[in-house]
């Protein structure tokens, strides 16, 4: 049911984004159980701190990050990841997300990400961004 739940938002949210307005005070906001994000504001977050090592859609220094929520961690194809993430046994819940970005270190020791955002907010705008990004289709 939870995961019913959650994949409603989560389309509610793209169907949203699709026709927002650039205006942040316009955008939807999503919310994932007790979890809330401005995916607009985080956007613009992940372009000014996430670019620098990873893009939606290839494998950079970082994991491409299109269709990560919802994503095994350590298996996005073509990436070398390390052995902790790779034995790491968690999936990429909006919960884990924002546990890995408030310090990746802390989550699983022996990750290569030493980046972290130290507000909630900006973590839960990132989230709610990347929720927005699922895989295209062929």
């Amino acid at each position: 049911m939870r995961a019913v739940l959650i994949a409603a938002l989560v389309a509610s949210a793209v169907a949203g984004a699709a026709h927002a307005a650039p205006d942040h005070r316009k955008a939807p906001k999503l919310v994932v159980a007790s979890f809330t994000g401005d995916p607009v504001k985080g956007a613009a977050l992940y372009e000014s701190q996430c670019t620098a090592c990873h893009s939606l859609d290839m494998n950079r220094i970082g994991p491409a990050h299109r269709g990560v929520v919802g994503r095994k961690a350590g298996t996005e194809p073509g990436f070398d990841y390390s052995p902790a993430l790779k034995r790491a046994k968690i999936t990429w819940t909006p919960a884990n997300l924002d546990r890995w970005l408030s310090g990746p270190i802390n989550m699983i020791p022996g990750v290569r990400m030493g980046f972290s955002l130290d507000k909630a907010e900006d973590r839960h705008n990132v989230i709610a961004y990347l929720a927005t990004q699922t895989v295209k289709k062929p």
